[in-house]
């Protein structure tokens, strides 16, 4: 956590920090427009910032695009935070999920993204990602089954022995141990019946040495989604999950 505290103490870096909040996924030369300063210092306060996980830079053709992650932010608040006065974290809440959501209306941005180191291998973690009997322990239940091929469906099953049946829900992409992509289920009656596009989810995994990289991109949505205003609820916290699960073998009693 140190990188993150060293990453927060410059007020440049904070405000690049509030500027993604206001309006997440932006160039270096947009961010550049709101700062009076050169490309270049812009450009290695976003280094510091991405070495910090408070930044996730997501290449879209010859431009990298920059996403706010407040995983390490959540992290403070379960690590430090709550030990010291439970109440003033609860009244907190609702700011906190504030900043998690996805600002697809005001600013454009209709895809979230996560990224969270996890002190694992990618061997495993590509199990917890693939195999139902991980899957059950940190998705409330729900097991995700498949080959894992490029094509092949995916089967969901609640906890409760129910099978979404939906054939449409594949394997987009899969480099074992490296990255994963498949498209979303659709969901109608959990979202006030409205119909919306199939998204995707990607999950990239690097392996930084004792620390897997894991970064979630959710995209192919359209302005106004109610389902990307689920996820990005969600995510983070079926993300501290998996993370929890298996740093320590445990999950947190928070996130349920």
């Amino acid at each position: 956590m140190d990188d993150v505290f060293r990453a927060l103490a410059d007020p440049t870096r904070r405000r690049l920090l509030d500027d993604l909040n206001a309006h997440n996924g932006q160039t270096l030369r947009e961010l550049c427009a709101g700062l009076d300063m050169a490309r270049q210092s812009v450009s290695k306060h976003l280094a510091i910032l991405e070495r910090a996980n408070l930044v996730t830079p997501v290449r879209r053709g010859r431009e990298k695009v920059h996403y706010l992650n407040l995983a390490p932010i959540n992290e403070i608040a379960q690590r430090w935070i709550n030990q010291y006065d439970r109440a003033r974290v609860e009244a907190l809440s609702d700011l906190k999920h504030a900043l998690e959501r996805t600002h697809m209306d005001a600013t454009g941005t209709h895809e979230f993204v996560y990224t969270t180191y996890i002190r694992t291998t990618p061997e495993l973690l590509w199990q917890a990602l693939t195999e139902p009997a991980f899957t059950r322990r940190y998705w409330a239940g729900y097991t995700f089954e498949s080959d894992w091929r490029p094509g092949s469906t995916i089967v969901v099953t609640a906890g409760d022995g129910t099978v979404a049946d939906d054939p449409e829900q594949v394997v987009l992409e899969a480099d074992p141990y490296r990255r994963l992509v498949y498209t979303w289920h659709r969901t109608t009656t959990c979202h006030g019946g409205t119909s919306e596009p199939r998204s995707r989810v990607a999950f990239d995994l690097e392996d930084t040495g004792g620390l897997v990289k894991l970064t979630v991109v959710h995209d192919g949505f359209l302005p106004g989604s109610a389902v990307l205003e689920s996820i990005s609820q969600g995510w983070p916290r079926v993300l501290a999950d998996l993370k929890t699960l298996l740093e320590t073998g445990e999950l947190t009693e928070t996130v349920r």
